[in-house]
């Protein structure tokens, strides 16, 4: 039971990281500084071991079947994460913000869902190269330049985050069957972007 425990809070903590990092990009005018800074999120948590959604899906091949609670613990986690914050930041002078990510959902929902799905992909492709490369590399570009780029890359192309949108959706204080079924095209669309690199990773790439 415990070590269920832990997975859902190592959870809420990343979700807690990666909405600071959506603070900071809401906050920064240039997108492309708030981009950068939006990277603090993923590098602490791959720091401090925390359970980013995805961050993991990807290790589900080589992982056994049990690993599906963690991934789900995990996820139920990063939206608590999300939620507190993104509501807690309601409450603040940071309110100022909830437009340009009302902004932010609006682009998002006024789009179709293959759209939301493929743009999904490509973000968990990413979210899987960062992660895999700061585990396993021990050079500086490999093992933090990645992180970096990764996620600048993935903002400023606008690919789709499920847990980075979590925190707009709870900011925004924007919630219905539409977002849920959203997101949960998101989940799925990163959930391939990053096993699919996973298995090349896994199937074909020098050990």
């Amino acid at each position: 039971m415990k070590k269920y425990l832990d997975f859902l809070i190592k959870g809420v903590y990343a979700g807690v990281l990666i909405s600071i990092g959506g603070i900071a990009y809401l906050a920064i005018e240039n997108k492309i500084v708030g981009s950068f800074i939006f990277s603090f999120g993923l590098l602490t948590v791959c720091m401090y071991s925390f359970n980013l959604f995805t961050g993991k899906v990807g290790y589900l091949l080589v992982n056994k079947a049990n690993y599906l609670i963690e991934l789900l613990l995990s996820l139920i986690g990063n939206f608590l994460g999300t939620f507190i914050i993104g509501n807690l930041m309601r409450l603040t002078r940071f309110k100022i913000y909830i437009d340009t990510a009302k902004n932010i959902v609006n682009v998002k929902l006024s789009d179709n869902i293959l759209s939301i799905f493929i743009l999904s992909i490509f973000c968990g492709m990413i979210m899987y190269i960062a992660v895999n490369n700061y585990k396993k590399r021990k050079d500086v570009i490999g093992k933090y330049f990645t992180i970096f780029m990764g996620i600048m890359a993935f903002i400023l192309c606008g690919f789709e985050h499920c847990v980075a949108n979590m925190f707009y959706f709870s900011i925004a204080g924007i919630f219905s069957f539409k977002v849920l079924l959203y997101l949960l095209i998101m989940i799925l669309g990163n959930s391939v972007g990053s096993l699919i690199i996973a298995f090349y990773d896994n199937r074909y790439s020098e050990k």
